[in-house]
């Protein structure tokens, strides 16, 4: 299953350079909150629009590879939040189950992918 992530560019950068991705969300790491965010396509919108709105800085949608994440021993799962189920990767993101990284950014508001 795919599922995403929104991730400044700079966060994204960094987990290449250190072998693994460990930011939870806007503002908060793995080790804060025990899980990363993450989105089904069509939550996306919603999710950039609540967390990254005021965002100035080039971002990325993370296009990740759940079997793959699994298959490393990393827990996925979709939790409640809200009256919806988010996926949510309970450990660290390597690289390598990242199939597709796309740019992205806020304007007015609003994700503007590509």
């Amino acid at each position: 299953m795919e599922i995403r992530h929104l991730a400044l560019a700079s966060d994204w950068e960094d987990a290449r350079t250190h072998g693994a991705y460990r930011v939870s969300t806007r503002g908060a790491t793995l080790d804060e909150v025990g899980f990363i965010h993450c989105a089904f396509p069509d939550q996306l919108d919603g999710v950039a629009a609540r967390m990254y709105a005021t965002v100035t800085e080039p971002l990325v949608v993370l296009v990740i590879d759940s079997v793959e994440v699994e298959a490393g021993g990393i827990a996925v799962l979709v939790d409640e939040v809200d009256g919806a189920g988010f996926p949510h990767i309970y450990g660290p993101l390597y690289p390598e189950c990242v199939i597709e990284v796309l740019p992205a950014r806020m304007s007015d508001g609003a994700l503007v992918v590509g």
